[in-house]
């Protein structure tokens, strides 16, 4: 067995950040500080599949639930589209089988509720969720324990029920024979695909977005497949934006020039998920995962960049598996790794449950709701990652040290404040043993246990086995 020999010295990063705004909302007594940047480098972001979260499938039951949400450690609630969804062309299945409503008998078209993301209209709530008072109450319930609200925006598409395309034709892609059209190498028939060239569609949906921040005092936006957007638009819309007040900006989409100062605040760890996936399947390394970090964060990325970690979504588990289809008995491991990685850790409703099958995407589904082993495993990270500096990962993130260990034993190590944190995982289906040359005392974090190392002494570890050792 090789030694390992973890180097020590740890250069800090300094990271450029914007100029924080003094604005504050008033809730109810209670001040709750415009979204800053220590937020963003101790925050867990939850993903709110509000049809599926609970049977009723409203807002009032998931509001009841954020309290039990905040115990993951999470400071922002992303809510999938909240807005109406389109009857016109309203799917009924999708991928290979797609259909629409209407092509099932009349007697069956009930069920199936559409996709979130054909929005017939951007400033109306969906009834299938409740009322507009029913969503004020959750964003006061969400601001009066201390986190924040985005809306899932979707900005490339609308259904085809929408207004514009009576109103303002124009702002929709055509065809050659001058029909509106979906968009492009899509499957996704049940939108039509608007045309940013149109500079009146531009200041439209400028208005729409803040229509949400003026009147119903949300705290930003994910933005739905924001790389098919034009970067112009964004370089356009997110400073009027942010104008009206401190926001927390999300891009469905991984181009870094989407995270230019004062544009996007993060985007996806596309390829960091694709290689969680890899790495589950024996298909990747320890070497592939510590090229991975070297190349994202310290190459393509700004070190300013931050990057969403998640191992489901509600893409992922609909469409290409849950996490236990994906990552069988690697899923524990890997969860845990996409807290410790340099970025912020995604939760998607119903991962806190074991959730363990694909939710219906155009009809009506349930998440389990009973408390199991991961409820408590991302109750004890999110703590760590709320309270540990080593796990920052924001704009002034941790310093961050992937060390190759010759063989199938990955470590990571990150740094700052004082703080040290050790991740280090067996990614291998058999035990193997790791020696670490170093003196010092850690914490098992998950276990409480105390850890001395004396030089070269040497830790087992079984398949799949981790540690998150804290100093």
């Amino acid at each position: 067995m090789r030694k390992l020999v973890l180097i020590l010295s740890i250069v800090p990063f300094f990271f450029a950040c914007k100029e924080e705004k003094k604005e504050v909302a008033k809730i109810n007594d209670e001040i709750l500080t415009p979204i800053s940047k220590s937020d963003l480098e101790t925050a867990v972001i939850y993903e709110a599949n509000i049809r599926q979260y609970s049977p009723e499938g409203t807002f009032e039951k998931f509001t009841k639930d954020i309290p039990e949400i905040k115990k993951l450690g999470v400071k922002i609630i992303w809510l999938m589209p909240v807005f109406p969804i389109s009857n016109t062309k309203r799917k009924a299945t999708g991928g290979a089988d797609s259909k629409f409503v209407s092509e099932f008998p009349k007697e069956a078209q009930d069920k199936y509720l559409g996709s979130y993301y054909a929005v017939s209209d951007f400033r109306k709530i969906n009834p299938e969720f409740g009322t507009i008072q029913d969503f004020r109450k959750l964003i006061k319930t969400a601001h009066d324990n201390g986190m924040y609200v985005i809306l899932d925006w979707v900005p490339n598409h609308t259904g085809w029920d929408h207004s514009w395309l009576k109103t303002n034709p124009d702002f929709y892609t055509k065809n050659d024979q001058g029909e509106v059209i979906h968009p492009k190498d899509t499957d996704w028939t049940d939108v039509a695909d608007l045309n940013y060239d149109n500079v009146t569609l531009q200041e439209a949906m400028i208005s729409d977005m803040k229509y949400w921040l003026k009147n119903e005092n949300i705290d930003g936006f994910r933005c739905d497949v924001a790389g098919s957007v034009p970067t112009s638009f964004w370089e356009h819309a997110i400073p009027k934006l942010r104008a009206e007040k401190d926001i927390f900006m999300l891009a469905e989409a991984w181009e870094p020039a989407l995270l230019k100062e004062n544009l996007f605040d993060m985007a996806y760890a596309w390829d960091g998920h694709h290689l969680l996936n890899s790495l589950a399947k024996g298909e990747k390394t320890s070497e592939d995962l510590t090229k991975y970090i070297q190349n994202t964060y310290n190459e393509r990325y700004e070190k300013d960049d931050i990057l969403m970690n998640f191992v489901t979504n509600h893409d992922e588990n609909s469409w290409n598996g849950t996490i236990k289809e994906r990552m069988g008995d690697r899923a524990e491991m890997l969860t845990a790794l996409s807290y410790v990685l340099p970025g912020m850790p995604l939760i998607y409703s119903g991962q806190e449950y074991d959730l363990n099958h694909r939710l219906k995407f155009f009809e009506k589904d349930s998440i389990p709701k009973q408390k199991q082993k991961t409820f408590a495993l991302l109750e004890h990270l999110g703590k760590l990652k709320n309270t540990n500096a080593a796990l920052n990962g924001g704009k002034e993130k941790a310093t961050f040290k992937a060390v190759d260990t010759g063989n199938s034993m990955f470590v990571l190590e990150r740094s700052k404040n004082g703080k040290t944190l050790l991740f280090i995982a067996n990614l291998s289906e058999f035990s193997t043993k790791l020696s670490l040359s170093r003196k010092g005392k850690y914490q098992d974090y998950l276990s409480n246990a105390f850890v001395e190392f004396n030089k070269n002494d040497s830790i087992k570890f079984s398949p799949y086995q981790y540690k998150i050792l804290v100093k």
